[in-house]
């Protein structure tokens, strides 16, 4: 078996983001076409405005074919950046990938000149939670909604960098 993480780029590859995660999150937690769109919309916008010194995607491969996504963009000021759109398929989970890829972002936002990293994810996700908070990431707030039709908590992680 083959492990590599390498720059979002090749053809294909925001598609790809945008179809796996609303596959795997409609399956595995019933959110739909809702969740979709909040894909589709931060997809878009890193394909059509990312800045290459301060902004960069990945995808994970196992033997040649996708695993996984993560991408490291622009947060809410200059010192900081957001880690967004972690995915390891099914397929793929027990690699380390998920890992890999947070290990991954977190570099290219120090190396970038960022002072500290946020993300904002849902309760569900524990396999998620579980790589934040070994990396050093703390739960800083958390907050009810219902944005993709059920019930949930929304949490936000931070890590100084």
């Amino acid at each position: 078996m083959t492990k590599l993480i390498r720059k979002l780029g090749t053809p294909g590859d925001l598609g790809w983001v945008v179809q796996s995660h609303a596959e795997i999150y409609a399956a595995e937690y019933g959110w739909g076409l809702p969740y979709e769109v909040l894909i589709t919309q931060i997809v878009s916008a890193y394909g059509a405005e990312h800045d290459d010194e301060r902004e960069a995607a990945w995808i994970a491969e196992v033997d040649g074919e996708r695993a996984g996504s993560i991408f490291c963009v622009r947060g809410p000021d200059e010192a900081t950046a957001q880690l967004r759109l972690l995915l390891v398929t099914p397929a793929a989970r027990g690699l380390g990938l998920g890992a890999e890829l947070v290990d991954t972002c977190l570099a290219f936002a120090r190396g970038a000149g960022y002072k500290r990293m946020v993300l904002w994810t849902n309760e569900p996700l524990v396999a998620a939670r579980h790589v934040y908070l070994s990396r050093g990431f703390r739960l800083t707030g958390s907050e009810p909604h219902e944005l993709w039709g059920q019930s949930l908590v929304g949490q936000t992680y931070e890590i100084d960098l």
